[in-house]
């Protein structure tokens, strides 16, 4: 009997011991930016390029798209000084998911930009 009520308790601890574990597991997975990484401020988009944009609205959006690669680039330079070593797993994929979504948006930002000077030249080589 004595056997048996050991057994049980040793089960008991065992399975304690491994509920704790688990849970520091999932506070760990826990997808969350730290606070250093928090502080950091994506930046928003510049404002859309008109439809037919003249040469003088596409010199604009040019300034204000490279103010916004300019912004990208030091809100990833934040984001990357928050990455320390004492980061958890789920700290460090939130860190990679907000670099990945600025990479996102500036390629977006781009793509606008490069299509509104095709269409621009495109406008000029026909008229």
């Amino acid at each position: 009997m004595k056997s048996l009520i050991r057994n049980t308790v040793a089960a008991a601890v065992l399975l304690s011991v491994s509920q704790i574990t688990f849970a520091q597991d999932d506070a760990d997975m826990e997808v969350v930016l730290p606070e250093a990484a928090q502080a950091c401020v994506l930046p928003t988009a510049p404002d859309a390029i008109p439809e037919g944009a003249d040469r003088d609205q596409l010199l604009a959006a040019k300034a204000q798209v490279g103010d916004f690669q300019g912004a990208v680039e030091e809100y990833r330079a934040c984001l990357s000084a928050a990455e320390t070593d004492d980061i958890t797993p789920g700290n460090k994929q939130a860190i990679v998911a907000s670099y990945n979504y600025s990479v996102e948006m500036e390629e977006r930002v781009a793509q606008r930009f490069n299509e509104a000077i095709q269409d621009y030249k495109a406008r000029q080589a026909g008229g």
